[in-house]
């Protein structure tokens, strides 16, 4: 009865494992995926675009107007710049229509208060 040998049961066979290659893989993969999204971050963060309206305004605000030539250059410039709506387009036509005067001279006066008001007006309106 030991003798007896069966023939429908096989050998244990030995299969692959590859499970702790594919456990490290992902954990490359993964520690690689971290830095390019860190990268990423900073990158985005350190040269996204600033806001320019706000970049005009603040120079507009800033703006010295006891120097009257280069003050009508520069609000000529950034009204341009600042009009959007229709209404601060005719602000802005009216201001540089008034500083006309103040440009393509060698000898300026002073702003005078009606372009100053104009130019508060103008400064008021503008949305940023």
């Amino acid at each position: 009865m030991n003798e007896i040998e069966i023939h429908d049961i096989k050998k244990l066979v030995g299969i692959p494992d590859f499970s702790l290659y594919i456990y490290f893989t992902l954990w490359i993969l993964g520690v690689i995926l971290f830095f390019i999204f860190i990268f990423l971050l900073y990158k985005y963060f350190k040269y996204r675009k600033k806001d320019k309206r706000k970049h005009y305004y603040k120079t507009l605000k800033e703006l010295d107007l006891n120097n009257s030539k280069n003050s009508a250059y520069v609000i000529t410039k950034y009204a341009r710049l600042l009009a959007i709506s229709p209404r601060d387009k005719k602000l802005s036509d009216e201001l540089i229509e008034e500083l006309e005067s103040f440009k393509y001279k060698k000898e300026v006066a002073p702003l005078s208060d009606e372009v100053k008001i104009l130019f508060g007006r103008f400064m008021d309106n503008v949305d940023v």
